[in-house]
């Protein structure tokens, strides 16, 4: 049974309901389509933006499953901007979610929400507020991360929480598997709570704020690799910033170089004549052993500036190449 015939029959469910929806990336087009699945007879409005450099296309596809589905769609980042002042003024609407959405909401247009607006975020709130929130967990070695869903406030990711999920992450798992387990997290925390949103009944606590911590925007320099950091630090890095996203890179004779994947390589003998970044082992077909910090990693996956993605061990050939020297002038 739809949560539109659950809930049709109930005094406040008398008029037609109307969502808002913030969202941007693949998951918040998938949102987008649990929210219709679960409220088909709903109208729904879609905010949106266009996707940053090397980022995966999210725009049209969310642009056109809300027209077909009979909604209406905005693009901007801004939606407390003058532009879209008269759609708000003249468009009462009962809840307002926010998906992926990297831009502050006024409370002058959250707080018209009826029952209330509420946001989706990567972690365990008050952990890891802010920006990449898994990417961050994943780069510092974390063993999990999280889904919280919480009420919009004025401060960033400090509204009280409704709901959290805790999801596991292995020392070995990349972006792509844990995005996933946090993407069916958000789409089961939605059908879990939805209802009792509806009704005005979604329990709620306050977060305790002495406890919050932060993240920083992610920018492409994040992601160039130091050699001279521990094998530890290399491998969360290569593999928390792997595809979708633009991957961790180095340079090679001053081209930069993606490494997409990595191995981690334990009990490697003992270096005292150690060149952090020099290639020491090339192994056909599977990859080329380099030295970090303090041991050494199988690189297995590498694409060159202007080349395609191959097996390392295609670009690192020799023992005599070293990563991270950029072009001299």
């Amino acid at each position: 049974m739809s949560f539109e015939v659950a809930f049709k029959t109930t005094e406040k469910m008398k008029d037609k309901l109307h969502i808002v929806l913030l969202c941007a990336t693949p998951r918040g087009y998938r949102f987008a389509k649990k929210l219709a699945e679960l409220l088909p007879a709903a109208d729904l409005t879609v905010f949106s933006f266009n996707e940053e450099n090397g980022e995966p296309r999210f725009l049209e596809d969310l642009r056109q499953f809300t027209l077909t589905a009979g909604g209406r769609f905005f693009e901007g980042k801004q939606v407390g901007a003058q532009q879209f002042k008269a759609f708000w003024e003249a468009t009462p609407f009962d809840l307002m979610f926010a998906v992926n959405w990297r831009y502050m909401v006024p409370a002058e247009i959250y707080s018209r929400a009826r029952l209330g607006a509420f946001v989706f975020h990567d972690s365990l709130l008050p952990e890891y507020r802010g920006f990449s929130p898994v990417v961050w967990a994943m780069v510092n070695g974390e063993d999990h991360t999280g889904v919280t869903l919480f009420e919009m406030a004025e401060k960033v990711d400090a509204g009280d929480i409704i709901g959290q999920v805790r999801i596991a992450i292995g020392r070995d798992d990349t972006i792509t598997v844990v995005m996933e387990r946090v993407t069916q997290a958000y789409l089961e925390l939605l059908e879990q709570n939805l209802a009792p949103l509806l009704e005005g009944a979604a329990s709620r606590y306050p977060q305790d704020h002495s406890h919050a911590t932060f993240t920083c925007k992610r920018i492409d320099e994040d992601n160039q690799i130091d050699w001279t950091a521990c094998s530890e630090q290399i491998h969360n890095l290569i593999r928390a910033v792997t595809m979708p996203y633009p991957g961790a890179y180095t340079y090679l004779m001053g081209k930069k170089l993606r490494i997409w994947s990595a191995q981690r390589v334990f009990d490697y003998q003992n270096y005292i004549g150690r060149i952090a970044g020099r290639v020491v082992e090339v192994h056909p077909g599977k990859g080329s052993v380099v030295l970090t910090g303090d041991g050494a990693l199988l690189l297995t996956r590498a694409q060159l500036e202007g080349g395609d993605l191959v097996c390392a061990a295609d670009i690192l050939n020799r023992i005599t190449q070293t990563l991270g020297q950029q072009a001299k002038f």
